[in-house]
């Protein structure tokens, strides 16, 4: 059956609200990580030997910022609009790298966020490989 030129395979679709819903979720899960980072640093304990001893309200409200931004793309990619599978692919990495730095505070909650992130990244750069 020919296709129409604005026609969008099912896989197409499917993958972008997959992303679309897990960046919703994802930033969720930053929101909920920079919140306790921001409201209770005293209760968050890593080791003094790591290498990524940094200020935890800082990093709080970097993590607020990529997880607002998260929501963002994320709604935006199912509202259709092009740009956010792009946006979404390099925040997605950003936060998987983010979260890489959080892992002596609270580890198996940044594997879980990293875990997600890597599924957006994959879902969305297969997307776009996809609608070319």
């Amino acid at each position: 059956m020919p296709r129409t030129p604005n026609a969008v395979s099912p896989l197409v679709s499917s993958l972008t609200v997959f992303a679309g819903v897990m960046l919703i979720v994802g930033g969720a899960f930053q929101a909920i990580e920079a919140i306790s980072a921001i409201a209770h640093d005293k209760y968050l304990v890593a080791s003094p030997n790591y290498v990524f001893a940094l200020d935890l309200t800082v990093w709080g409200w970097v993590h607020l910022l990529v997880g607002l931004a998260l929501l963002a793309i994320g709604i935006f990619l199912l509202r259709g609009a092009t740009w956010a599978r792009v946006a979404g692919l390099v925040v997605a990495s950003l936060s998987a790298f983010l979260n890489f730095t959080w892992l002596p505070y609270a580890p198996l909650w940044a594997l879980l966020v990293i875990a997600l992130d890597v599924l957006v990244a994959w879902a969305l750069a297969t997307s776009i490989s996809q609608k070319r």
